[in-house]
């Protein structure tokens, strides 16, 4: 019988798929928790000076930025240290593909 071996995950993928994971998990949970901040400090804000929708829509539309800059400063962090971790900057699944375009694996 002709039977295809299936590729097995390198440890290396796994650790990365998991790096992922807790990167796009932390983001999300950052954007919540500032959006909540944000929000409830704008009705603060709004119930403190009688100013009704004002300071929360403004806040609001502060929060927009301010997320963008901690998500990528998350981002920026959880590459230098998966870039740290691999030493020469390749994946062990990357160098397999340029072996097999090369015709050595």
């Amino acid at each position: 019988m002709n039977e295809q071996k299936k590729p097995t995950a390198s440890p290396w993928q796994s650790v990365f798929n998991m790096t992922v994971a807790a990167v796009a998990g932390q983001v999300g949970c950052l954007t919540v928790v500032v959006l909540t901040l944000m929000l409830l400090g704008g009705l603060w804000l709004d119930g403190h000076f009688g100013t009704r929708p004002l300071f929360t829509i403004l806040m609001l539309v502060f929060s927009v930025p301010v997320t963008l800059v901690l998500m990528f400063t998350v981002v920026r962090r959880a590459t230098q240290r998966i870039s740290a971790m691999t030493g020469d900057h390749t994946w062990p699944s990357e160098t397999l593909s340029q072996e097999e375009e090369r015709g050595e694996a």
